[in-house]
């Protein structure tokens, strides 16, 4: 039986990857853990076993028991502040938790078992900016990272290559775009979109209007349920990855 664990559990992307595993109809075992518990149903699936504990990723001696007990094939690492908004804020803070909690999932996985493969999830926000409609990044382009967010993420993924080189660990990237999907906080723009459309259909009043802010900013989407899926697969790829670390862009254009 394969066993995941998945850091950051309490938030949008693992409800749905825990559906994704159900529609599999193989026995598998998840272990969450997130500094708040998750507001979803996890239990009650027919072919996923889910457990939960709470836990700060700060703290280095917990997640290594976590890690010694539950034994993971696989460790989905979603766990992070996701804002930019909140990087600009509070930059401190969100640099040195998004880096200082991906080290200490690395230290802890580089002493119980360095085999388990880690997925650690990036985003298109290393880019930085391009200008123009018809502008598009490419994997191979340059980083260019424009944020404390942005800047905490391609940190990670240098931690990731140093990891894989020096210590022989199992690790591969993704540069993430933008996700959306059911469930999806009122924060994210599209969320807010569909809740102000819903409210604007159920009211009588005119005239009516969405407030967008900056239109003329362009942005990939991608369905949630297309990016757990790709997640599993990068998981489940049987190819060890060395350092072939060339990253996966999720993104639709």
């Amino acid at each position: 039986m394969n066993r995941y664990l998945i850091t950051g559990f309490s938030g949008f992307v693992s409800r749905h990857f825990l559906d994704y595993l159900e529609m599999l109809q193989e026995p598998v075992s998840v272990m969450g853990i997130d500094i708040n518990p998750p507001e979803f149903k996890s239990e009650g699936r027919n072919h996923v076993s889910v457990d939960f504990q709470k836990i700060d990723l700060l703290d280095r001696n917990g997640l290594e028991k976590i890690i010694v007990i539950f034994q993971p094939h696989y460790i989905l690492h979603l766990a992070s502040f996701s804002s930019v908004a909140f990087s600009w804020k509070n930059p401190v803070i969100s640099f040195q938790n998004n880096t200082n909690i991906f080290l200490n999932l690395l230290e802890a996985v580089r002493s119980v078992n360095p085999s388990i493969r880690i997925l650690s999830i990036g985003s298109s926000e290393e880019y930085g900016n391009l200008s123009g409609c018809d502008a598009v990044f490419r994997e191979e382009d340059d980083l260019n990272p424009v944020s404390p967010y942005a800047v905490a993420r391609v940190s990670q993924e240098m931690l990731s290559k140093v990891y894989v080189k020096g210590y022989g660990l199992d690790i591969v990237m993704t540069r993430s775009f933008n996700h959306m999907g059911p469930g999806q906080k009122e924060t994210f723009v599209i969320a807010s979109f569909a809740k102000r459309l819903v409210e604007m259909r159920n009211r009588d009043a005119s005239p009516r209007r969405l407030p967008t802010g900056d239109i003329t900013q362009v942005r990939d989407f991608v369905d949630v349920r297309d990016v757990v899926r790709a997640y599993d697969g990068l998981l489940r790829a049987v190819e060890r990855v060395k350092y072939t670390m060339s990253a996966v862009v999720l993104a639709i254009h």
